[in-house]
């Protein structure tokens, strides 16, 4: 328990949140100071032909130790940037001993409260130790819990060499929360045959489908005149961006979706009387449901467009990732030997679909089927972010037990 902590603890520490306006590769400068620490505990571990690479991929090998082995490899990946959706430096964290089922004040100042009135999963871990943050930041669960995990299994694996493993091969990667985690990753160097993210949430849960995923970016050009001189003349951009949105279904936004529901989502509007940029990002399961919502869009675009006579709207959509579960279901052994591993460390699997995507949906379409694990973590990418010890010791035990299902 002390060792996951404590290395979790290390990782948040560094600033890591990701940065979608950003060029450079990786977006921000926190990841690759985070990247050379995890390269140099790799390389203290004893793992082989560790390295760094200049678009901040840290990748180590720990060889395998059975006789008889057959060259086939695993993969364990984590991602080292944290959500911009919320402040991700100065982290103060709090450690909840013995949690009694009450509100937790994280912040008295800014009435900051952790309650299981807002967030009734927290009944589940009453008698839990529970690190949260102080209200003001994000806590870095997602992903450093399972940075942590992994890195912690690795070193028991490391100590404790009579346990059998293949080749396993860890994996830390950057900006997977703007969608790049897996765009620049060399896979001449991460050449495994079968994988796992450990970026899950609660404990128990397995998940191998995920949103198909595209990002729409509309720029709506209008008209600045003097408003004392307007009449027919001025075209405000931003009256037409509202008239964009409201013909979105209102009921298909995050906020009212649940299971495979799928949605739209306004990320995004900046703008003046002059221009107006729009973002918008699109999901949904299914993959013909998912390029309907895409015509949808451009036929409420093409309609406004004829309405004023004018070419006011430009749109351009970018796919993002595509549901895994394709990918996976060939393989479900995957899914066989998690699950197994999970009861024999007493921890009850949970199979559901991930509303949101992982490096994992990316890794599967590039070869390499790669389903998804829990850290234990609640309520990321927010203030309310908290992570159970338990949880997260029970993590490392099941990466100890499944890579053992892969000795060849």
């Amino acid at each position: 328990m002390y060792k996951v902590v404590e290395k979790f603890l290390k990782y948040v520490s560094y600033d890591t949140k990701s940065d979608n306006l950003s060029e450079k590769v990786p977006s921000t400068d926190g990841q690759i100071m985070l990247a050379n620490v995890l390269k140099d505990e790799l390389i203290s571990l004893g793992l082989k032909d560790v390295s760094l690479d200049d678009n901040g991929y840290v990748v180590g090998t720990l060889p395998s130790n059975c006789e008889n082995h057959n060259g086939k490899s695993l993969g364990l990946v984590a991602h080292m940037d944290t959500s911009p959706d919320a402040e991700g430096k100065n982290i103060n964290v709090k450690i909840i001993k013995n949690y009694d089922g009450n509100n937790i004040i994280l912040n008295e100042e800014k009435n900051s409260i952790l309650s299981p009135k807002e967030f009734p999963e927290l009944k589940n871990y009453i008698g839990n130790d529970l690190i949260t943050t102080d209200g003001t930041t994000l806590l870095g669960a997602d992903d450093k819990a399972g940075i942590a995990e992994i890195m912690t299994a690795v070193e028991y694996l490391t100590s404790h060499p009579e346990i059998k493993h293949g080749n396993i091969k860890i994996c830390f990667t950057p900006d997977e929360e703007i969608s790049r985690g897996t765009k620049y990753i060399n896979l001449k160097i991460f050449d495994v045959d079968y994988a796992y993210t450990v970026d899950g949430g609660s404990i128990g849960e397995i998940e191998y489908e995920n949103f198909n995923a595209a990002f729409a970016k509309v720029t709506i050009q209008g008209k600045s005149v003097h408003p004392g001189t307007a009449k027919n003349k001025m075209i405000n951009s931003i009256l037409i961006a509202n008239e964009l949105i409201n013909k979105l279904p209102i009921y298909e936004t995050p906020q009212n979706t649940e299971k495979y529901e799928g949605f739209y989502h306004v990320t995004s509007i900046n703008g003046s009387c002059e221009q107006t940029v729009v973002e918008i990002i699109i999901r949904d399961f299914d993959i013909k449901n998912f390029e309907n919502r895409k015509v949808f869009l451009k036929n409420i675009i093409k309609d406004i467009n004829n309405n004023m006579n004018n070419e006011l709207i430009k749109l351009t959509i970018s796919d993002q990732y595509f549901n895994m579960k394709e990918k996976i279901e060939p393989v479900m052994f995957l899914i066989d030997n998690l699950k197994s591993a999970m009861v024999e460390c007493g921890v009850t699997p949970k199979i559901q679909p991930i509303r949101g995507g992982t490096d994992g949906a990316s890794l599967s379409y590039m070869g390499i089927p790669t389903p998804n694990m829990f850290t234990g973590g609640e309520n990321f990418h927010g203030r309310f972010e908290y992570i159970p010890i338990q949880s997260m010791v029970k993590a490392v035990d099941v990466i100890v037990n499944l890579v053992q299902k892969f000795v060849y």
